[in-house]
């Protein structure tokens, strides 16, 4: 799927020490503290264990010799060969500073980018750069059988980078059309391994969150252009970020490290430039209303305010396309000034009959289970009557899958019956009736 890959202009590699954006104090201090974690004592070793440009590095090799902080090895390497990169090592004085700096903070390896700068690619990849077509969508979500509007009230929601809110009974795909929009993204963003704000560090880029996408080799026109980025960043996929129950408040704060003294940056900030997925809003232990509060001034003013260990409060951009998904009607756990600050409201319902039936039809092909028209006149005039005729997605997977279990262990073929529905119906739902105990 072809998207706005090219059109995501990427982070300049910085040409000079000043535009690394950092106090030559921090710099100093991360490079001794990689030296003296790191198994690495040349340049261009260390140029690659914190991410800046080669010559940068030897400016401040060069600057840490001078202050007594490093010495040559000579150009001896590893066994007694010539290298031909000048090795360097610690002076005691300089393994003091290291342990000093580990001391304040543990924090080593790729230089933080530092937040001003970071809002500066933010821009420049923002989610809400980015136009969906009808044809993405639909191609992103062609495993799912969906009414034509909507796939039109989708679309709009999704371009326009806003919040989405999806309600509606469960079982019918809120979840897996949440998954669609991700897939419909398609293109890449630059994800920071860490930011730098007043002197502290946050690291940003997560592998449970993000993936890693290769440079596009096969276009050397592209190759180029992102050949000399700004190593202190990650090309990635568009991040997803997937809650359910499982979320609270306190998940969308600044986790702090105090063995390691350092930051993690919460969901939100790690899900920038790409999806925030609340699922099943209603199953949290804190209110809905509650934590669509939290949610205002982000969605409002497309900004968030995170604190620091000291009280200290600060701005981070919110460029996070926010999918809230529920089984409850919004006027039952929202008030209306919290609706009024989700921008779209999409009810996702169950199928009508002759939806359910494609949906039936299609899982059974690709499961290799045979229908049988009396077997289906059964579950339609004899089953679904007394659910009120209810369909939803959930079903014809579910059934299948029960009537295949029956016939893996009775040993006979993967043909519907109406002994199979009958079983199958069972298992869906359970019965009202009092258990004596």
């Amino acid at each position: 799927m072809n998207m706005q890959t090219s059109a995501v202009m990427a982070p300049p590699s910085p040409k000079t020490l000043d535009e690394v954006g950092l106090s030559l104090v921090m710099i100093r201090d991360i490079v001794l503290k990689t030296l003296f974690r790191k198994n690495t004592n040349v340049v261009t070793e260390l140029a690659k264990a914190i991410c800046l440009p080669v010559p940068i590095t030897q400016e401040i090799v060069d600057m840490a010799r001078g202050q007594g902080l490093l010495e040559a090895m000579g150009t001896l390497g590893a066994g007694g060969t010539v290298s031909s990169e000048m090795p360097y090592q610690l002076t005691d004085t300089g393994k003091a500073r290291a342990l000093d700096a580990l001391a304040q903070s543990e924090y080593f390896g790729p230089m933080p980018v530092p937040l001003d700068v970071y809002r500066e690619q933010i821009q420049r990849q923002s989610i809400r750069n980015i136009q969906i077509t009808r044809d993405q969508l639909t191609g992103a979500m062609g495993h799912l059988i969906l009414p034509d509007d909507l796939i039109a009230n989708l679309g709009p929601a999704v371009s326009s980078g806003r919040s989405i809110l999806m309600y509606g009974p469960p079982g019918n795909g809120k979840s897996s059309i949440s998954n669609g929009i991700r897939d419909a993204m398609g293109d890449k963003i630059y994800v920071p391994r860490a930011i730098e704000y007043s002197g502290q560090v946050i690291t940003v880029y997560d592998p449970i969150v993000h993936t890693k996408a290769e440079a596009d080799t096969e276009n050397p026109n592209g190759l180029r252009r992102t050949a000399r980025y700004d190593r202190r960043y990650e090309l990635c996929a568009r991040p997803t970020v997937i809650t359910g129950g499982e979320l609270s408040l306190s998940m969308l704060d600044l986790v702090y490290n105090p063995t390691a003294r350092t930051y993690q940056a919460p969901l939100q900030l790690k899900s920038t430039g790409g999806i925030f997925i609340v699922d099943d809003l209603g199953r949290q232990a804190e209110p809905p209303q509650k934590l669509v509060n939290r949610w205002i001034v982000p969605l409002e003013e497309n900004k968030d305010i995170l604190a620091l260990q000291s009280g200290e409060k600060f701005e981070v951009p919110f460029d996070t396309l926010v999918i809230f998904s529920t089984n409850f009607h919004p006027n039952e756990i929202f008030d209306q000034a919290a609706l009024r600050r989700i921008f779209f409201k999409i009810k996702i319902g169950g199928p009508g009959q002759e939806d359910f039936l494609k949906i039936f039809a299609l899982v059974a092909r690709k499961k290799r289970m045979q229908l049988d028209e009396a077997s289906l006149v059964h579950l339609l005039k004899n089953k679904y009557p007394t659910i009120n005729n209810v369909y939803a997605n959930y079903q014809p997977v579910f059934l299948i899958d029960q009537m295949i279990a029956v016939c893996d262990f009775e040993g006979i073929p993967y043909k519907m019956t109406p002994d199979l529905v009958d079983r199958a119906w069972d298992n869906m739902f359970v019965k009202d009736e009092i258990i004596v105990k």
